[in-house]
């Protein structure tokens, strides 16, 4: 098990039978009484209902919490009920996404509803085992489910919650690594009160969001400093630590905008990446308007090339996306083989309002509603 190191830098006349108290685990008691005076009133922290907070939890991946507080609303208000999420198109769930980024996140969303809604009689898993064979959750959403909407003690061990740890616990080694995080698992599971699972959760995920950050640690506003081990040592600002990531790659891609009289031409993603989203016409590597029209006369397309409408960039996770938005005018209607074989529709500025576009087209579709409204 991990131990405390106890570098502290306490002042003599700190009382002996707090400080002892603390070490053991009495600093989770401290750790819940800071969190609930400091805590953010956010809407998801006011239900126990697992449907509610799992869409949380979900969005919260990879996602900033001020992001997320409008979606989480409109998402709710759009698909109440888990069973009205199973029953909806996955159009609807991926439009009512759009923007959040992360896309796989809705589409496990809307399997898991259907398993819920069906072989589970509509009735949430109320264990961490269970939650677990859910698509898309996996052991930290499920240790957020269980504790806060169960009162399951099982710790919730998300990068947040890593960065804590690694300071609090004085650890000095890759925090992603198995053992460690079996070891980090294992020390905060002991240290969870009694029927306190879901306050001992949220307040170190509160503790990583809001003080223990990861630049500039506010480590005097820290109710655990005196028993931080990297706030004793000073090297709080370099933990945790892990295995250096790649650079993402990064890719030119011609984003063509390709108009029939009042309507555009988009393609629905067969690709993983943005996967069943819609998008215009894409070319990677071939960014010049001559080479895009090559491109897409292999393909069965006529088109004249109008104008270049300049640049977007799109960082995802392992590549970033340098993209050329071009004008094209199709200069006959694409036949119905062409649009069954790409999976391909000619959308009004209404269509493209109405349909799921990824946040990576959103320059280009901002400049496709410009063209199609402006004729």
């Amino acid at each position: 098990m991990i131990q405390f190191q106890y570098r502290l830098s306490v002042p003599c006349t700190l009382n002996e039978e707090m400080n002892a108290n603390m070490r053991q685990n009495g600093w989770a008691s401290v750790l819940i009484r800071w969190y609930n005076q400091a805590k953010r009133d956010l809407p998801w922290r006011r239900t126990r209902d697992p449907y509610a907070v799992w869409i949380s939890e979900i969005m919260l991946q990879q996602t900033r919490v001020e992001a997320v507080i409008a979606y989480y609303r409109r998402f709710l208000h759009a698909f109440p009920t888990v069973r009205a999420l199973a029953d909806a198109p996955e159009q609807a769930v991926l439009k009512a996404w759009e923007g959040l980024g992360y896309y796989s996140r809705a589409r496990n969303l809307h399997q898991a509803a259907k398993i819920v809604s069906g072989s589970l009689s509509g009735l949430f898993p109320a264990s961490y085992a269970e939650l677990r064979k859910l698509p898309g959750i996996g052991d930290y959403t499920a240790g957020a489910i269980a504790s806060i909407a169960f009162g399951e003690a099982v710790p919730a061990i998300d990068g947040n919650v890593k960065r804590v740890a690694s300071r609090l616990f004085g650890i000095r080694e890759n925090v992603n690594r198995p053992a460690v995080i079996r070891e980090i698992r294992d020390t905060l599971t002991g240290a969870i009160p009694e029927g306190k699972a879901s306050e001992f959760n949220q307040a170190l995920m509160e503790l990583g969001a809001t003080v223990c950050i990861p630049r500039a640690p506010r480590c005097e506003a820290c109710p655990l400093r005196l028993l931080c081990d990297a706030y004793a040592a000073g090297d709080a600002e370099a933990l945790p630590m892990t295995e250096p990531k790649k650079p993402p790659r990064t890719v030119d891609v011609a984003v063509c905008l390709m108009t029939f009289q009042h309507t555009i031409l988009l393609f629905k993603r067969k690709e993983r990446l943005l996967h069943n989203l819609y998008v215009f016409g894409l070319s990677e590597e071939l960014t010049d308007p001559q080479s895009a029209l090559d491109y897409w006369a292999e393909r069965g397309l006529s088109l004249r090339f109008l104008a270049d409408l300049g640049g977007a960039r799109h960082v995802f996770t392992h590549r970033i996306w340098e993209m050329r938005i071009l004008h094209f005018e199709l200069l006959k209607d694409p036949d119905s083989a062409f649009l069954r074989e790409h999976d391909a529709l000619l959308a009004d500025s209404a269509q493209l309002k109405a349909l799921p576009l990824p946040t990576a087209m959103k320059a280009a579709k901002q400049a496709a509603l410009t063209i199609l409204e402006s004729d």
